[in-house]
């Protein structure tokens, strides 16, 4: 028999071997030359950012909102404890210290179920390319995706220490509830730090990575519970631990303790405005950045703020009658509660009261003292007759809003107000919002109005005209004439009917004269005064070119006014509204630091100068003040004053110090006598009232805040007869300025008549040009007494006409600058500033 030979050719088996062993590298080292280009650099793994939730303080450092609840927490190798890491090592990769990143049997697994399709994917990286994948990469499950993990992992490998992979794996790694990283975990699972958890705890969050809502000990105790005991079991098997541990570990019950982590947007208005902000400069990612966002926000105040609107707006609501219930037979789960009110279903109703249930199923009962105030709504201007019985105000399956007293015994309607409001409240000094509120509450209406509101100011814009007589010469004295007036076809009135005559201009502002302020703006000259109008904060395009601007036409934001009216309080001065002081990373360091400017640098320390209504002096004023009274700390603050900015001059200092001192006669005098129960001399400000009572206003101030308020609908309609600037907005302000100033100095500097335009000449020169581009963040009724002279409070235009009113093209009379006694000497005028300020 003739033996088989293969002397001389290669066995097919063993050419199809050699060149699988050749072709299967050079594969591979191709996908690698091919997928290294976008291979991330190590730095930026290195300083991957960590996610947190987004805070928000006040400027008293009150947490006052949070968004997004993802939470990691940073730890340092020397911090994670030995036992952890051994946990971690038996539950994912017990030859971490010993492999280079790649573990061949896994990765071989891995690949076969990517390329059968397998739906058992048990994966097969390792911690390495666990962090490859975490920081870099999506979970898709594609041939692709692994190879780039795996040569992602080499890189990485060959870059950090071992210790410095797993530190940033424990950082990392999603472990279920919103907790990414090790340290996270322990505080929302135990509250407790890393170092304080068992080792049977410490298992437990070990065994989440493989399948953190499979094996979660929320969801699934069990599954956690088998995972956890397994895991110390290989520790035991591993050597990791001995086997007191292992029986202590596996004896442990669960013992979670999970704090509430849920913030509420204790104030929603300043929190949307915040989280609005912050992603328009940093994106959606900013929600779970880590950032710390300190606002200007006073949390008093704010508070204060939300329950004056709240209060001011129900009782204007309460004054026109019951509309009725919010809806008829519909479930309770379609309505919300807000603003301490909480909808109900009407159950039963007998003569003097009714039952009710509510969402949590229980059941309550009005009484007729808390609903006898519901009288028949008849519209804006009159209500009907008292009711005499429950029945007349509502029915079964009603579904209505009640409101609790404090200990919950009793319960009265109430009613949701359609009526709209706002308040604002700055430092007149640099600008910083101490409060705002945008409605009567942001779950009724997120809408944002005194930074997005624009509507028609009315008398409160008359002090800004008032002010541009007043630099041109005129003083509080100066006669003006309270007569008739017509403009073509146009004939403004006042709101009384009546004309005076020849009046102080000081009276006719407090009195709100219409016809005075058309005449003022006749002698200024209609493009002078709107320049000025834009220096207070107005914008341009939003101002008519017409006479009527003197009435309150042109569109404002309650910010604008707030803006405008901090000149009359601060000196004279232009700030600029701001709502951040500063924001922190997830890591301390300081990223945004507000630098205002301040109208009066000397005094940002009130120890010596406590008043914000001084006007800046000049280096030589501030030296001769401290001679006469030296400071304890003022010398300081003068020593690094180079780090202030000098906001910008918009009024001499005279004719805001003047426009201040009348705006106090119309607390005094005129129709804001009800602030007058505030009990405080250094308040000023000017109600508002637009034609048919859409808008109601009041403006005010002392030398330390400013306060906006605005009382309206969102579809502009009358608020109904007699609800003027002085009855619907003043009301808001005063129970605000009330309490925000309660236990604080009066701040106002006085001037006598002589000296009233008599200041240092350097302190009315303006600062620098006049930046006009940049608009501010273009974002029981007491009922005062008739006066002998205004037998109504301001209403402030009437019949206005649809044409343009334009001015004529001859230049307006000038105005006769008044004589004052000016010092004879420089030193004269040093005396007289130093005893304005003590």
């Amino acid at each position: 028999m003739k033996k088989l030979s293969c002397s001389g050719r290669v066995h097919p088996f063993f050419l199809l071997i050699t060149i699988l062993l050749a072709v299967i590298p050079m594969g591979f080292y191709g996908m690698y030359l091919y997928i290294a280009p976008s291979l991330p650099e190590m730095i930026i793994l290195q300083k991957a950012p960590l996610l947190k939730p987004l805070q928000v303080f006040s400027a008293d450092n009150e947490l006052i909102a949070e968004y997004g609840g993802k939470l990691s927490i940073p730890m340092e190798y020397n911090q994670i404890p030995k036992k952890f890491t051994y946990a971690f090592l038996a539950a994912e990769d017990s030859s971490f210290f010993e492999h280079s990143g790649i573990s061949f049997k896994g990765l071989g697994r891995a690949v076969s179920e990517a390329v059968i399709g397998s739906n058992v994917q048990t994966g097969g990286s390792t911690i390495t390319m666990q962090v490859a994948k975490n920081y870099y990469l999506s979970p898709e499950r594609t041939i692709k995706r692994k190879l780039t993990e795996v040569f992602l992992a080499r890189k990485i490998e060959k870059n950090l220490t071992k210790e410095e992979i797993l530190t940033l794996y424990v950082n990392k790694i999603f472990l279920g509830k919103n907790a990414y990283g090790i340290a996270a975990a322990a505080k929302i699972y135990y509250n407790k730090s890393v170092a304080e958890l068992t080792i049977g705890q410490m298992a437990m969050i070990a065994g989440l990575p493989k399948a953190p809502s499979k094996y979660n000990p929320v969801a699934n105790p069990e599954r956690a519970l088998e995972r956890r005991n397994w895991i110390l079991g290989r520790m035991l098997q591993l050597g990791y631990i001995n086997q007191q541990e292992y029986q202590s570990g596996t004896a442990e019950p669960i013992n979670l303790n999970m704090p509430d982590r849920s913030i509420s947007n204790k104030f929603p208005y300043v929190g949307e405005m915040i989280r609005s902000e912050l992603i328009e400069k940093f994106g959606e990612q900013a929600i779970d950045s880590g950032y710390k966002i300190y606002t200007t926000i006073d949390s008093k105040r704010q508070t204060y703020a939300e329950q004056s609107v709240q209060e001011g707006l129900e009782a204007y609501d309460r004054r026109h009658g019951w509309r009725g219930a919010e809806a008829h037979d519909k479930p309770l789960t379609e309505f919300s509660a807000f603003a301490n009110t909480y909808p109900s279903k009407v159950t039963a109703v007998s003569h003097s009261s009714f039952d009710a249930i509510m969402q949590d199923g229980s059941t309550v009962t009005v009484n007729w003292s808390g609903m006898s105030w519901a009288s028949p709504y008849r519209g804006a201007n009159s209500i009907g007759p008292a009711p005499s019985k429950a029945s007349q105000i509502v029915k079964v399956n009603d579904i209505v809003r009640l409101r609790p007293n404090e200990n919950k015994t009793a319960w009265s309607l109430v009613q949701t107000p359609k009526v709209q409001g706002q308040l604002i409240a700055l430092n007149p000094n640099n600008g910083a919002i101490e409060a705002i509120v945008g409605g009567y509450n942001f779950y009724q209406s997120s809408f944002n109005r005194a930074i997005q509101g624009w509507r028609q100011p009315g008398s409160t814009i008359k002090p800004f005209i008032y002010a541009l007589a007043l630099e041109r010469g005129m003083t509080p004295y100066t006669m003006v004439d309270d007569a008739p007036i017509t403009i073509g076809k146009w004939s403004p009135r006042n709101s009384d009917g009546r004309y005076l005559g020849a009046i102080p201009l000081r009276r006719a502002l407090y009195l709100s004269r219409n016809t005075v302020s058309v005449r003022l703006l006749q002698q200024v000259g209609i493009s002078r005064a709107r320049q000025l109008l834009m220096d207070f904060g107005l914008q341009e395009d939003h101002i008519p070119s017409n006479y009527t601007i003197a009435l309150g036409t042109p569109q404002v934001l309650p910010v604008q006014m707030a803006t405008g009216y901090a000149a009359f309080a601060n000196g004279g001065f232009r700030v600029q509204p701001h709502f951040i002081n500063r924001i922190e990373d997830a890591y301390g360091k300081v990223i945004y630091q507000a630098n205002p400017e301040y109208a009066c640098i000397s005094c940002i320390d009130e120890d010596t100068i406590t008043s914000a209504n001084v006007a800046t002096p000049d280096d030589e004023v501030i030296e001769a003040i401290h001679k006469k009274n030296p400071p304890s700390k003022t010398s300081s603050t003068r020593k690094n004053a180079d780090q202030y900015r000098q906001a910008q001059r918009i009024l001499k200092s005279s004719s805001a110090f003047d426009m201040a001192n009348i705006l106090q006669d119309v607390i005094v005098h005129g129709t804001g006598r009800a602030a007058l129960s505030i009990g405080r001399g250094d308040l000023a400000g000017k109600t508002g009232t637009t034609n048919d009572a859409k808008d109601a206003w009041f403006a005010g101030f002392n030398g330390k805040l400013v306060s906006i308020a605005w009382v309206g609908f969102d579809q502009p309609t009358t608020l109904g007869r007699r609800e003027y600037g002085g009855v619907a907005a003043l009301p808001i302000w005063t129970k605000f300025m009330a309490n925000a100033l309660k236990g604080t100095p009066e701040a106002w500097v006085r001037l006598d008549n002589k000296n009233s335009a008599t200041v240092h000449e350097k302190l009315d020169k303006p600062t620098r040009p006049i930046d006009r581009s940049t608009p501010p963040l273009a974002r029981p009724v007491y009922r005062p007494a008739p006066t002998p002279v205004v037998s109504t409070p301001d209403r402030d235009f009437a019949d206005l006409p649809d044409t343009v009113l334009t001015p004529s093209q001859k230049a307006p009379p000038a105005l006769n600058k008044p004589e004052t006694k000016q010092p004879n000497t420089k030193k004269d005028a040093l005396e007289s500033l130093i005893d304005q300020v003590q």
